[in-house]
């Protein structure tokens, strides 16, 4: 990449190097605008076939917490309910119908009949490699983020995707960090622990 194609540092340490995963959360609400941008610019990062199947809930109010509680674990009750809100992450099982309109190039639909475990592959790979692109999208927006699993998957898609062939991911605690509640960082592995180039 060219020099004048990079992102200046003070961009990157937003998205990666300075960016935390909060547990704690200022008294702050989170516009909606704010998180239909991010959902805006997170869609266009790439999926296979551009099969798109990540389906989000952003659980706002008093009453969408109360149905969220009782699936929580309860290392992620507390930090969740004060959030102001919670992104349940979800990939759709029926993504396939949706080709013909997001693939036109071809017959993209034809390739998942009758092929239940491609469509399980499928659609929890690529919703979330969209969850991370969503993720990165919350950053870039000024918003911080605290995503986690510890929760109930069964309990929450019978209360959130009751009839419909979504199922949930992983949750994203979305707001306004306080970082006086912070854990220090942890270390990173160095790129030679990590990979190799051959």
């Amino acid at each position: 990449m060219s020099d004048a194609k990079r992102l200046p540092a003070e961009v990157m340490e937003q998205l990666f190097t300075a960016a935390r995963t909060h547990n704690g959360w200022l008294d702050r609400e989170v516009p909606d605008a704010l998180l239909e941008l991010a959902l805006d610019y997170a869609k266009w990062g790439p999926t296979s076939a551009n099969c798109s199947p990540m389906r989000i809930v952003f659980v706002r109010s008093q009453e969408a917490k109360q149905r969220l509680a009782p699936a929580m674990s309860a290392g992620n009750l507390a930090k969740t309910m004060a959030a102001p809100a919670t992104a349940i992450i979800g990939y759709d099982l029926d993504f396939p119908d949706l080709l013909p309109q997001l693939y036109p190039a071809t017959d993209a639909r034809s390739w998942f009949a009758g092929n239940d475990a491609l469509i399980e592959e499928t659609a929890f790979r690529n919703g979330t490699l969209q969850a991370g692109y969503f993720l990165l999208a919350l950053r870039a927006v000024g918003l911080d983020a605290g995503p986690m699993s510890g929760f109930d998957k069964a309990t929450v898609d019978a209360e959130f995707f009751k009839n419909t062939r979504i199922r949930s991911n992983f949750l994203i605690n979305i707001g306004y960090g306080d970082v006086a509640q912070l854990y220090p960082r942890g270390p990173r592995l160095a790129f030679e622990d990590m990979a190799k180039i051959l």
